[in-house]
């Protein structure tokens, strides 16, 4: 395996805003209804009227405003978040080496495994980042597909970053809090579970019919109930009691971080004591502008156990976000590694033919 340098080392272009990506000015109403929407919206009959009524507006006047930040971009989807571990799928971060002339020529081959939901280039010498998943029942599994997506890429070295621990993860962007609010710790809750939940065949059938764009109507949860021919109070009954099992985190819109504003992310990686992991991952996930916390495995040449991945409306809110962590906590050593490009990021759908798919195009299996 390459040797992993330090970040900040100088590899990778300039950050610089992605093609289309220049934030769209917001008003106060704006911003309320976009913290509403991706932390309050129920598994309910009429969820915009609940909204509405947290926002002091009319139902009708959010769906009009939902439909006009989906239109222009600020809200990506509404949608349901399952939950990738506790549906059994295998997935970790990778970091590879590519050529760092023609990274877009890597990244596309990395894009087009059905499985991979970010990706990123950061300015590291590793200088490509995803996530990526394999379903339960893999016959290549998450070694044999990355060992065929290392080949195809052309990629010198790949390294797994697997979760250890996993201390947070809930992207929900501050819209009307400043950097001090950003920078904040809020509750401290302790580590997540990440094994596998049983499920059944309506569970698989249920996920199929409402993953994806939910429509922005009165009653979106109507067509996904119709659709499994079931009356929607038993649709939300079951939503509410997989939410309870864990296989579904929550219903929310996920949004277009610059488009929203939120131009910069910084993966904040610590070089955290081993006894002071378990003390320390859950207070550096309580803050505010963190929206990813976790222990994964340190190297010889890799000195880091925790990551947070910070996100600022520049890369100077970022570096406030974890320097009042490293002041909070008293860890100094970390490495900041800022996305220069982003080249996929996309919720996962899952039970789907794409895996098996990709596996008989990419590996003959």
């Amino acid at each position: 395996m390459a040797s992993m340098s330090q970040a900040g080392s100088g590899f990778g272009p300039k950050l610089r805003s992605r093609k289309h990506g220049a934030a769209t000015p917001l008003d106060d109403l704006d911003k309320r209804l976009l913290n509403l929407m991706q932390g309050s919206f129920p598994i309910a009959p009429r969820p915009y009227q609940h909204v509405a009524q947290q926002a002091g507006i009319t139902e009708s006047e959010v769906i009009d405003r939902v439909s006009h930040l989906l239109d222009e971009r600020i809200i990506r989807q509404v949608t349901p978040i399952f939950d990738t571990r506790a549906l059994g799928y295998s997935s970790m971060l990778v970091a590879a080496k590519v050529d760092p002339e023609n990274p877009w020529r890597a990244a596309n081959v990395i894009n087009a495994h059905p499985g991979v939901s970010h990706n990123y280039l950061r300015n590291h010498e590793f200088n490509i980042w995803f996530t990526i998943a394999t379903e339960p029942d893999s016959p290549l599994g998450l070694d044999g597909t990355l060992e065929a997506l290392a080949k195809e890429a052309g990629a010198e070295s790949v390294r797994q970053l697997p979760t250890l621990q996993l201390f947070k993860i809930r992207m929900d962007l501050e819209m009307e809090g400043d950097t001090e609010a950003l920078a904040k710790a809020v509750e401290i809750a302790p580590p997540a579970e990440t094994e596998k939940q049983p499920y059944d065949e309506f569970d698989i059938e249920v996920i199929r019919a409402t993953q994806g764009d939910m429509p922005v109507i009165p009653e979106p949860y109507g067509p996904a109930a119709d659709k499994l021919g079931i009356p929607q109070p038993q649709l939300l009954t079951h939503l509410q009691q997989m939410q309870e099992r864990r296989l579904l985190r929550r219903v929310a819109a996920i949004l277009f971080h610059r488009r929203a504003g939120f131009s910069a992310n910084g993966m904040g990686v610590w070089k955290v004591p081993d006894e002071r992991i378990m003390e320390l991952g859950p207070r550096m996930a309580a803050f505010r502008g963190i929206s990813h916390c976790y222990q994964r495995p340190t190297y010889q040449d890799w000195p880091y156990s925790i990551f947070t991945m910070a996100h600022g409306r520049s890369k100077d809110e970022c570096d406030a976000i974890l320097d009042s962590i490293a002041t909070q906590t008293g860890i100094d050593e970390r490495s900041t590694l800022y996305s220069s490009t982003e080249f996929k990021k996309i919720r996962l759908l899952y039970f789907t033919d794409d895996y098996r798919a990709w596996e008989r195009e990419h590996a003959g299996v």
